[in-house]
């Protein structure tokens, strides 16, 4: 692995775990064993720093949220689907931890992180179009919208939410729980009745969790 991408690589685990306002370009040094110099040579500071992990986190969520839903009938690609949407964020969760602030602090991101409100917002409501024209839910065009901007808001808030509520939960306890809310705010609108779909993303919900706990124990 390169240079950079050692730094980089370093520079999002420190992130992740210590918060970004904790971790200055020595500690990032220290952890890829590099001297100060070294890494000033490929990033000029910690904006060049930021910058170049938010394109990559931009590049990630382009991918997903263009991608379409293999077969938007089958709760279980639902599932899958926004699970992995919610894998990028959680990747790169450090942007999201005292969001407002690390947009003050880098005013460079701002329009690029609306930007990718707007994309979020996009994909949920032109997945819960796809649905309605398929029937299986009953929704109207406003309400579209509005669904779409709460599951905007779940897949943006949801893991700042988890870490006060559940500090300790695992990466994947705290992916599918927002995965598990994300679709109960689609529950209402189901043509089959809300109970039903309920009682499928329920089931998912404790089959997903089973497995992640088995994973982790072995």
């Amino acid at each position: 692995m390169k240079t950079r991408e050692r730094i980089l690589k370093a520079s999002l685990e420190l992130f992740n775990e210590e918060g970004e306002t904790n971790v200055s370009t020595v500690d990032i040094a220290n952890q890829v064993d590099i001297s100060p110099g070294n890494l000033y040579y490929h990033f000029k500071g910690k904006d060049a720093l930021i910058s170049a992990l938010y394109e990559a986190f931009e590049e990630e969520m382009r991918i997903v949220l263009t991608a379409p839903v293999e077969s938007p009938l089958r709760a279980e690609d639902n599932w899958l689907y926004f699970y992995i949407v919610f894998e990028e964020i959680f990747d790169f969760r450090f942007f999201y931890r005292n969001l407002t602030d690390l947009l003050n602090r880098y005013p460079q991101l701002n329009a690029r992180f609306d930007d990718l409100l707007e994309r979020k917002q996009a994909t949920c409501a032109a997945l819960l179009t796809s649905l309605a024209e398929r029937n299986l839910l009953d929704i109207r065009e406003d309400e579209t919208e509005q669904v779409s901007t709460r599951l905007t808001m779940l897949l943006t808030y949801w893991l700042n939410f988890e870490a006060v509520r559940h500090p300790n939960a695992s990466g994947p306890d705290i992916i599918h729980g927002g995965v598990y809310h994300v679709l109960s705010h689609v529950a209402p609108y189901f043509a089959a009745g809300r109970g039903v779909f309920m009682d499928v993303i329920s089931t998912l919900y404790e089959d997903q969790k089973a497995d992640a706990q088995k994973r982790a124990s072995r």
